[in-house]
């Protein structure tokens, strides 16, 4: 246990204008990882704009590992069409959770992310006080496609004899 800092949870919420790859629609998919880890929504037959409501959780051991995020068309008789893909940057979301904030009112904003150039973000991003947890939601814009985006939130969880998750002072954020 001690070799991993934690777990984050990716809730992978919903798709929005995907691509079309089979001949009026698509059979979408999500396939997160994280180093050697993958995980994989289920599909979702006939829709470019799928609601999963997924939740995926990766192990994490070094918070510098990057975690991508694939959409791809579910296809049975050939190999499967990627939809687009997209990093998940969770440097901003580990700095609001070293804050050590305890006792905010449901619902209160820690920090607000924008869109840019060095980031995937399709609009706002918030990283929320909520049920006694942070946690980020944002919408992810897909590259390498022609449109579509995805809806995820993150939420951290400690783990009894995990390391957690080191001071602010080592992190190269």
């Amino acid at each position: 246990m001690e070799h991993f800092l934690g777990l984050l949870r990716i809730r992978v919420l919903r798709g929005v204008n995907l691509a079309i790859r089979d001949t009026r629609s698509s059979d979408p998919y999500v396939l997160v990882t994280m180093g050697d880890q993958r995980l994989k929504t289920r599909v979702v037959k006939n829709n470019c704009n799928p609601e999963w409501n997924d939740e995926l959780t990766l192990s994490v051991a070094d918070l510098r590992t990057p975690i991508g995020l694939s959409v791809y068309d579910k296809d049975t008789l050939t190999d499967h069409d990627k939809m687009g893909d997209a990093e998940i940057d969770i440097g901003p979301y580990i700095e609001c959770l070293r804050m050590g904030l305890q006792s905010l009112p449901d619902g209160c904003v820690v920090r607000r992310l924008y869109p840019s150039r060095t980031n995937c973000l399709a609009d706002e991003s918030q990283c929320v006080w909520q049920k006694g947890k942070i946690v980020q939601n944002m919408i992810l814009r897909l590259k390498n496609a022609e449109c579509g985006e995805v809806a995820v939130q993150l939420e951290w969880i400690n783990v009894p004899g995990a390391k957690g998750l080191p001071d602010g002072s080592t992190s190269n954020f």
